[in-house]
């Protein structure tokens, strides 16, 4: 059984990734030992997801598999893009009610939102490989639901429900990370 480190520390993520990833050994920064600290500085979710990848798989000398995620927001001009995680220092809740108070009093065609997520995949002797997947939504009017982390209380689907609210087995039908990660899997193969 081939070992992948997901350089991630959200368990949510880590626990995604060993679902789809089921025949390899997941484990996770914390688990691996690893504590190495990448500036996810490029300008794309493929270019963050490569450059953590490339960094812990040359640390570690193990397989990496890296991600980079987020939403952009086209009223915004993509905003919060690759700072997703990072343009509100605070709970995703506290960056969740950030995100609603910039749109407020906007119409639904004016919350058009893509949820973008790059995987990449890198390791010794191991060409780097970088898959991304998008699906698009609405940002809500409030946060809604109770499945899920980061921003899914407030990406409302075409078809009115929260990724929050959706159960584990709709969300994976159609999440964006699960689609990369398909993507990713197959150059194990």
């Amino acid at each position: 059984m081939k070992k992948i480190i997901a350089a991630t520390g959200n368990k949510g993520k880590v626990k995604e990734i060993k679902e789809i990833f089921s025949e390899y050994e997941i484990v996770s920064l914390k688990e691996a030992g690893i504590s190495v600290d990448v500036e996810e500085d490029a300008d794309t979710f493929e270019g963050n997801a490569i450059k953590k990848a490339e960094a812990i798989a040359e640390t570690s000398g193990a397989f990496c598999l890296a991600d980079d995620s987020g939403i952009m927001i086209d009223s915004l001009n993509g905003f919060p893009g690759v700072k997703t995680a990072r343009w509100l220092n605070g709970t995703d809740r506290e960056k969740n009610l950030g995100i609603i108070e910039k749109l407020k009093g906007m119409p639904k065609k004016k919350r058009v939102v893509h949820c973008v997520c790059a995987i990449a995949l890198s390791g010794p002797n191991f060409p780097t490989v970088v898959e991304k997947h998008v699906i698009d939504g609405y940002i809500t009017e409030a946060p809604r639901g109770e499945n899920g982390f980061g921003f899914d209380e407030i990406f409302e689907l075409e078809n009115g429900k929260t990724l929050a609210e959706l159960t584990d087995e709709e969300k994976n039908e159609i999440s964006a990370r699960r689609k990369a990660l398909d993507k990713a899997k197959k150059h194990l193969a």
